[in-house]
């Protein structure tokens, strides 16, 4: 395997790790409230985490429309 062909951003891995712990994060708060939105958004925010780990700009903006989603979602659930 080549290792010049391997694209290690600084601020990419660092969004990453912020992000997917956030995610994490709500993955163990969903399992113990037993909540669908949260749940969701932590496998939303760990997944972007892995599939936009080459860009710290979408990767968070992404995360934050998700959590905008997660938050609008769990506010108007009836």
């Amino acid at each position: 395997m080549d290792l010049s062909s391997l694209h290690l951003d600084t601020g990419g891995l660092i969004a990453s790790l912020f992000w997917g712990g956030i995610g994490m994060g709500f993955l163990v708060y969903a399992r113990k409230q037993r909540s669908i939105p949260a749940l969701l958004g932590g496998v939303g925010l760990i997944g972007i985490s892995y599939f936009l780990a080459d860009s710290a700009l979408w990767m968070s903006l992404a995360a934050i429309g998700i959590l905008a989603g997660v938050y609008y979602w769990s506010r108007h659930e009836d």
